[in-house]
This record gives C-alpha cells, structure tokens and sequence, in this order.
C-alpha cells in the first residue's frame, strides 16, 4: 500500500486537525480527537496527529497513481483553514 508523510510545523496544528474533521464529518467516516485523527477518503486514508509544534499527515492510498491527488486534495483544504499563516508541505 503506498504511503506517504509530511510533518508541518505550525503551533495551530490542534485547530486544523479538528477542522478538517468536522469539514469532512458530513461525508466521509470519521474518528477523531483533538489530537489525533482517521480520515476515510474515496482516494485513500488519512491519518493525523497534532501537538504543540507540527501537524503529522499520514497518507495511503490503495493505488499508487492515487496518492498525488490524495495528497492535493488534504493539502487545500488545510491551507484553506491555515489562510493566516504560509504552511510547508514537505512529503516522504
């Protein structure tokens, strides 16, 4: 199963973490805390975990040539909730 991460330092990684949840709540399955979350997406899963200093995203995706999409489509939405700050993304 392809896999892929990035760990984004921000001190806002708790309020992102939990707005992605409750943005995607209505559509997909969802487990989450405010530290840490399961995201079940059409694409793949998503798994976050937040502290004081970075968000983590965990990606994985079924299909390989799914995860660059997988990965577009959690980036813009957390750099819509991140709108006051610059976030990088760097993926391993």
């Amino acid at each position: 199963m392809p896999e892929s991460r990035a760990v984004v330092p921000t001190p806002h990684a708790s309020r992102y973490l939990q707005q992605l949840c409750k943005h995607w709540s209505h559509r997909f399955e969802i487990e989450s805390s405010a530290t840490l979350a399961r995201i079940a997406l059409p694409l793949g899963e998503t798994q976050l975990s937040a502290d004081a200093e970075a968000l983590t995203i965990d990606l994985s995706a079924d299909d390989a040539a799914r995860l660059p999409d997988l990965r577009d489509v959690v980036v813009r939405h957390i750099e819509r909730f991140a709108f006051r700050e610059t976030l990088r993304f760097q993926w391993s």
